[in-house]
């Protein structure tokens, strides 16, 4: 939710506020995410979002950003695409609600407070592969 402190040495302008030297600054990443000019209605869930925009590694923060990345960027991203890809190619699933959940504290991060819950519908029906002639 907090990026670590930085001290500032010198001084600096950000986003049009002065900044003196010896100021201890954290980013907050769940206000980032919550500025309207990046997210219009930012409270409403909308994954969509992400495909209708491409955002930079310092207006989307999911693991940090810049060289300060965090060191499992990467195979949380790789678990995460195999886990859903496994999930929804194979499995019909149907929210049974869908009630916003609120944000809960854990830790330095956030997550829903609450369950998601979800009712199996069964397995998709799984088609043959497509075998191209050659």
């Amino acid at each position: 939710m907090l990026t670590f402190p930085r001290l500032t040495h010198e001084p600096l302008e950000l986003m049009g506020h002065p900044i003196a030297p010896n100021t201890l600054l954290v980013g907050c990443i769940y206000l980032l995410h919550h500025r309207e000019d990046l997210y219009p209605e930012p409270d409403k869930f909308r994954p969509e979002r992400f495909l209708e925009r491409q955002f930079s590694a310092f207006e989307f923060m999911p693991f940090g950003a810049g060289t300060r990345r965090c060191v499992g960027y990467a195979l949380a991203m790789y678990e995460l695409k195999i886990a859903l890809g496994t999930l929804l190619s194979d499995y019909d699933l149907t929210l049974t609600s869908d009630r916003p959940l609120p944000p809960e504290r854990r830790g330095v991060t956030l997550g829903m407070k609450g369950d998601v819950e979800m009712v199996f519908n069964g397995k998709r029906a799984v088609s043959p592969p497509v075998l191209a002639q050659i």
